[in-house]
């Protein structure tokens, strides 16, 4: 299926990922972890973009923002991608290309799978068998979102919000979600919304975006079009 062209629509969430150049790593250091997520926090100031969730592995990248600008996406993971591979190459004495592509990304439904995908987005160490628990990995949003470690980058998102009537409510709230495994079906979902750039949301969503945007954001139907006749020969 050809690549849908982004959509670029403020304040709906997008599901992010960037990934390393033939599944090279992009983060070898701690240093390097730290350096793009001092780089996520100024572009993301920068062109007006909320950062809910991320985790940051050895050879990709998923965050989980809001832009409040069309446009402001794409021009935060542009800034931010130059400025990474400027650093990583400088620092391991490299050239060429560091990331795989262009990053992709989905627009989310916010009441029926935003919270599936801070989840997701926060499990990928534990499914990588990198840790047994999500607070054990550092390099995640989930010791801020669950266990109330402070932070200037992260922007807790309306549907997080309502999970408490207060700090303490939304992390124990926060973390009882974590004690239920993500159905296999929600995971497919988020996976292949995101590889193909599709919209994750209920039919309704996605009639309101290609409405919005003018562009199709549902799977395509597989084989020829209907009435399709090879030419005589």
């Amino acid at each position: 299926m050809a690549r849908l062209p982004r959509i670029h629509l403020p304040h709906i969430p997008q599901h992010i990922i960037q990934r390393g150049n033939n599944h090279c790593a992009c983060f070898a250091s701690s240093e390097d972890f730290k350096a793009y997520i001092h780089w996520l926090k100024e572009y993301a100031q920068q062109y007006s973009v909320d950062v809910h969730a991320w985790v940051l592995m050895t050879n990709h990248v998923h965050l989980l923002c809001t832009p409040r600008e069309t446009g402001a996406i794409s021009q935060l993971m542009q800034s931010l991608g130059r400025r990474y591979v400027q650093y990583f190459n400088n620092r391991y004495k490299r050239t060429g290309t560091l990331w795989e592509g262009r990053y992709k990304s989905c627009l989310i439904q916010e009441e029926l799978y935003l919270l599936h995908v801070y989840r997701y987005i926060e499990l990928n160490p534990v499914r990588a068998a990198m840790v047994l628990e999500p607070a054990e990995y550092s390099w995640s949003s989930y010791q801020i979102n669950a266990l109330g470690k402070k932070s200037d980058l992260c922007s807790p998102h309306s549907e997080y919000i309502k999970l408490g009537a207060n700090d303490i409510q939304r992390q124990s709230n926060y973390q009882e979600l974590f004690k239920v495994h993500i159905e296999a079906a929600v995971i497919e979902g988020v996976r292949s919304s995101l590889n193909k750039g599709l919209a994750l949301g209920n039919e309704h969503f996605k009639l309101e975006v290609e409405q919005l945007s003018g562009r199709r954001v549902k799977a395509g139907k597989r084989g020829r079009p209907a009435g399709w006749r090879k030419p005589a020969g």
